[in-house]
């Protein structure tokens, strides 16, 4: 049977990505909650694998995050900050599964995230704090977390983050700025110079 014998319905369905459930083989989306998921899953699951360590953990808590979003889809879309919503519901799952398997940072933390946890200690001009860098991100709110992630682990530029969040590129900004300050308190680290500077130059 070919392409030209099969209904256009059926075939758009055969076309279109589906969420594997333990009581379903297979579930039809709602066009609207297809297109989410195709514009977020790549970013979803390099979220994920970031703080999970790979990706097979990663697979596993975004296919959770996918069936818990899908079943509150219809509420979902009369939020107005949709994407703030969702990205809430990743950061949930993937830190409730930290706490559940006790995951210690040091272990967590492969080659490749410690390598992109140096280079943002390097960026955000942070010395060695008497707890870890990523243990230190973990505790930042949820916004500020997702800024710091975002911009600094995942190189996601202010346009795209603000995207994301549901929020203006200013915002990004405020958040990122609180997130770096909150992480120096953490890390017990004295305040940013530059900060400083910047607030006297604005001042004079």
């Amino acid at each position: 049977m070919s392409d030209d014998d099969v209904p256009p319905d059926a075939a758009s369905a055969a076309r279109r990505p589906q969420l594997t459930q333990p009581a379903l083989d297979f579930v039809d989306l709602p066009i609207d909650f297809e297109a989410f998921y195709l514009g977020h899953q790549e970013f979803f699951h390099t979220f994920a694998e970031l703080h999970l360590g790979s990706r097979a953990a990663a697979e596993e808590s975004v296919h959770r995050v996918f069936l818990e979003i899908l079943a509150g889809w219809d509420g979902l879309l009369q939020e107005e900050d949709l994407e703030q919503h969702t990205l809430a519901v990743l950061h949930r799952h993937v830190t409730t599964q930290l706490e559940q398997e006790q995951r210690d940072p040091a272990f967590l933390i492969n080659g490749p995230i410690a390598r992109s946890l140096r280079a943002v200690r390097d960026e955000l001009e942070l010395a060695d704090g008497p707890c870890g860098l990523y243990e230190a991100i973990t505790l930042l709110p949820p916004r500020q977390f997702t800024v710091i992630v975002l911009r600094h682990l995942m190189g996601y530029p202010t346009r795209q983050i603000a995207r994301y969040m549901g929020l203006n590129e200013r915002t990004v900004d405020y958040h990122g700025r609180k997130g770096r300050d909150r992480l120096r308190v953490h890390l017990q680290l004295p305040p940013d110079p530059n900060r400083n500077s910047k607030k006297k130059g604005r001042g004079q």
